[in-house]
């Protein structure tokens, strides 16, 4: 890889207009010639395989091109990507995350992809309504085509339902309201269950020795929570910021998103839901969910494949519970991929790029696989009938793109730096060291960034 400078991100922007394919955009044909090895990253290793599989598609179609393939967990993933970008050897394209591309893009590490998209002709209609505009940068320029969307939905376990005598009907018109936590904590306290089999909305529930946490933690969600705390917070009218993208005030200190935690880590301290200390020991989520540890969960779409696969435990989907503004929230994210603007094969990285956001690679391939839906409109009959051909009804993710419950994820600079200072803060409250008064100085601090 080569400097990263502006000047070279408009020199291989020209060198793409010039040679770039131009052909149909689900095979990228037309893309310059000779045997050129296109370096991609991803994290998720539950996607890697119907990628695998766009890339053995990929280069059928252009003989020319090998992708190599590199999957990083998610932390490493970042920090390992952030390096590559200071030494020289980031990947060619790579997966990239609506909060982490904002900076990229602003520090000239991104290779624009606007002027491309357009002599193409690439159908930007073809998507789940919003999602492209989305990657579409402060500075006007695009960066990224949509592949996928994902909302969230309450994963039980269908065994430890029926054993607290809940019907699954029940399941599907839960409220909430940070006074009582309404239905909703009704239920995840009759789901809690301590080591001398008392359930916790019984006498003498020993909340301090749990078997079975009513509802689990993932962790304390930072200063996004799209799976621990959202669902809630924008149920409750509470948005991130002032506008989105690009906002100029975050909302943390709203007395709406503290009303929404303190209940919520008031969770913590009846024996409902797990410590920070249990949560962040080692054992995620998901393999404490297979184990019996908890209940249920809150989740996202594209995990619930995995779920499934679990030895230990038979699960339903659910929606998640309306709130005081009397609708259910979840937020509405979506993944691209990236050019690394110092990439040495500009013309072969927007051929893959682009193929990977076609009906080729997510209606004729990822639909098919039941791991993500995939953003392509046209494509999501087939992957609601590949969910549904492996025992999953959806309804609970998609009733929200359906019924207007969604939410824009945050779109913002400086997110990075946004993350640490509401990690800290986050994790302070969920281990009860500290009351939610602390998010007024973490909000000060969050707001002092974006000038």
């Amino acid at each position: 890889m080569k400097s990263h400078l502006r000047s070279l991100a408009v020199a291989a922007t020209a060198t793409l207009l010039l040679s770039a394919c131009g052909g149909g955009q689900d095979t990228g044909e037309g893309a310059a010639a000779g045997p050129v090895t296109i370096d991609y990253w991803l994290w998720d290793t539950a996607q890697q395989p119907q990628y695998q599989a766009c890339a053995d598609a990929f280069k059928k179609a252009n003989p020319q091109y090998t992708v190599k393939i590199t999957q990083y967990g998610w932390d490493d993933y970042w920090n390992t990507l952030t390096t590559s970008f200071v030494s020289g050897t980031a990947p060619d394209v790579f997966v990239s995350h609506l909060s982490r591309y904002p900076e990229f893009a602003a520090q000239s590490q991104l290779l624009p992809i606007t002027d491309l998209v357009a002599k193409d002709k690439v159908d930007l209609s073809q998507y789940q309504d919003g999602l492209a505009d989305l990657w579409v940068a402060k500075d006007g320029q695009r960066y990224g085509l949509p592949k996928d969307f994902d909302t969230v939905a309450v994963i039980y376990n269908t065994d430890k339902l029926k054993e607290a005598g809940i019907k699954p009907e029940e399941m599907t018109k839960l409220t909430w309201n940070p006074q009582d936590g309404g239905t909703y904590e009704d239920v995840i306290a009759k789901l809690t269950v301590d080591v001398n089999g008392k359930r916790g909305d019984e006498p003498g529930f020993d909340k301090k020795h749990v078997a079975t946490y009513g509802l689990g933690l993932a962790g304390s969600g930072a200063g996004f929570g799209q799976t621990e705390w959202s669902l809630y917070t924008m149920s409750n009218g509470w948005q991130y910021a002032d506008q989105n993208p690009w906002p100029t005030k975050f909302n943390y200190a709203d007395p709406k998103f503290k009303d929404t935690i303190r209940w919520f880590t008031s969770l913590i301290d009846k024996g409902y839901m797990p410590t920070m200390e249990i949560a962040s020991a080692g054992t995620g989520q998901i393999d404490a969910y297979g184990a019996g540890k908890y209940a249920m969960v809150t989740e996202g779409s594209w995990n619930t494949k995995t779920y499934w696969a679990l030895k230990g435990a038979k699960s339903a989907l659910a929606p998640t519970p309306i709130g005081p503004t009397g609708k259910r929230a979840s937020l509405f994210n979506g993944l691209a991929d990236n050019i690394s603007a110092g990439t040495d094969n500009p013309d072969a990285a927007w051929a893959w790029t682009k193929f990977l956001a076609s009906p080729a690679c997510q209606e004729e391939i990822v639909a098919k696989e039941a791991v993500v839906f995939p953003a392509i409109k046209a494509a999501m009959p087939k992957a609601e009938q590949a969910f549904a051909d492996a025992g999953i009804d959806v309804k609970p993710f998609t009733m929200h793109v359906q019924d207007g419950t969604t939410h824009l994820a945050p779109i913002a600079e400086h997110w990075a730096d946004i993350t640490a200072i509401m990690t800290e803060t986050m994790d302070s409250i969920f281990s009860r060291k500290s009351d939610v008064n602390a998010l007024d100085e973490a909000n000060t601090k969050v707001n002092a960034l974006l000038g």
